[in-house]
């Protein structure tokens, strides 16, 4: 692996790069703590596809803004897993409206998403001899995903590490934080720098809307992705 000769595995990490806030924050704090840092994201055919052509903006954000953190930037990774968008009957795959399901959940669950990033991101750290698999999941401001719970996860370090016969590490460092402290946390990562990346430069809207920028970001300001962020950005303001 070219850059990073001599590095353990625990000095590597592949973080879940989708482009938004969460996963944007979640590599922040793995620059912080990592000597090689990886990404990776996923092409499943989603509505919001948007997110992946912001993520070289994000990561040319990151490098120019922090010299230190550009140092340790490895390789950007992306997945194709068409048929997730092909077999899934949601508002992130389908042009239908959001809404609950009789289940309670939203429609823009996408069912064994994160499952198969997992597995797909924990495939290639396997290559790249990486252990640490970080992604920006999280149990306290979400909309009710399974996939995104402790326990899953929990499950999901399991099962890697059974099925690949390693010692994979899955790192969630937003799962107890609300949306509110992951702006706090950006800010303590990287001061108001990080956070007009993740304000100017991250997706996280459900429709797809790079038109309307508000003082969070931009995005429709009407869908639940965008709703949380809206509300946990007032908060960090407000500093409550």
């Amino acid at each position: 692996m070219a850059g990073d000769q001599g590095l353990s595995m625990t000095d590597k990490a592949l973080v879940l790069f989708s482009g938004g806030q969460d996963s944007t924050v979640s590599l922040a704090w793995a620059l912080e703590r990592f000597d090689h840092v990886e990404t990776v994201g996923f092409d499943y055919g989603q509505k919001h596809r948007v997110e992946l052509d912001v993520r070289p903006n994000v990561l040319q954000a990151l490098r120019s803004a922090f010299p230190a953190w550009a140092k340790k930037l490895g390789e950007d990774h992306i997945v194709e897993i068409g048929a997730l968008g092909q077999m899934s009957d949601t508002a992130l795959t389908r042009d239908v409206a959001i809404r609950f399901e009789a289940n309670g959940l939203p429609n823009t669950f996408v069912p064994g998403r994160n499952l198969l990033f997992l597995t797909f991101a924990a495939a290639i750290a396997y290559r790249r001899d990486v252990r640490r698999l970080i992604l920006g999941v999280c149990e306290t401001d979400y909309s009710g995903y399974p996939d995104c719970r402790d326990d899953t996860m929990k499950a999901m370090q399991v099962a890697l590490n059974l099925g690949m016969d390693s010692r994979f590490v899955v790192e969630t460092p937003l799962m107890w934080i609300d949306k509110a402290e992951a702006w706090r946390m950006a800010e303590r990562l990287g001061g108001a720098a990080l956070v007009d990346i993740v304000r100017q430069e991250t997706h996280s809207c459900y429709h797809g809307d790079r038109e309307h920028l508000h003082d969070w970001g931009y995005g429709c300001g009407e869908c639940p992705a965008c709703r949380l962020r809206a509300e946990g950005y007032r908060r960090y303001r407000a500093g409550g």
